[in-house]
């Protein structure tokens, strides 16, 4: 853990907890039909096993619910239940909130602009997000390869330059260990990749 602090988590986070899973109870991340809360839970252990506050970790266990699960009334119920302090970095973590959305890139783009402004406690937040879901990526790919992009609102390589966009913003925004870990995730992803494509040309060039 980072520095000395010790979160301490109370009646609040057990409050929070079971709002978050009453929220986001039955949705499953697309393609692999794993329940969703396991990755809130993912980026709440980063933020806490880093020294986040209470606030930052209860903002981990909702920073996809007002932007998934309902918007800003959403995030209105989490300022009421949970405090201005974890709705302000829910608010931060969030790239969009109305329905439909902007287009991916568009969504994309506004959102790196908008880390440049972010709070510590977002871009503690944001980075753990980002970092948990590189690492199920990674896995992902080498499971199933090139049939993950399908699980995606966007392209490969759209995806590819989303992320290595968020690693370079993140080792100037909040540099140290998660951002060294996401860039070196966002690497290995590359590298396989690279090496799929290649081998996906090399027996094309065989059968011909």
């Amino acid at each position: 853990m980072s520095g000395d602090a010790v979160p301490v988590l109370g009646e609040r986070f057990e409050r929070a907890l079971n709002l978050a899973f009453e929220l986001h109870r039955g949705q499953t991340r697309k393609g692999s039909g794993v329940p969703y809360f396991g990755h809130l839970l993912g980026v709440t252990s980063i933020v806490i096993e880093t020294g986040g506050a209470e606030d930052e970790a209860i903002a981990a266990l909702l920073h996809d619910a007002a932007e998934d699960q309902g918007g800003y009334a959403t995030l209105e119920r989490i300022r009421a239940e949970l405090g201005g302090r974890v709705a302000a970095i829910v608010e931060e973590c969030s790239d969009s909130f109305g329905d439909p959305k902007p287009p991916w890139r568009e969504r994309k783009q506004a959102y790196l602009e908008h880390l440049r402004e972010a709070s510590g406690a977002a871009l503690h937040v944001s980075l753990a997000d980002k970092l948990h879901n590189m690492r199920t990526i990674v896995v992902d790919y080498r499971e199933v390869g090139e049939r993950l992009w399908s699980r995606f609102n966007a392209g490969r390589d759209e995806v590819l330059w989303y992320y290595r966009s968020l690693a370079v913003a993140f080792a100037r925004l909040r540099p140290g260990p998660l951002a060294t870990e996401l860039t070196e995730a966002v690497g290995e992803l590359e590298r396989l990749v690279e090496n799929a494509i290649a081998g996906s040309a090399s027996t094309q060039n065989q059968g011909m």
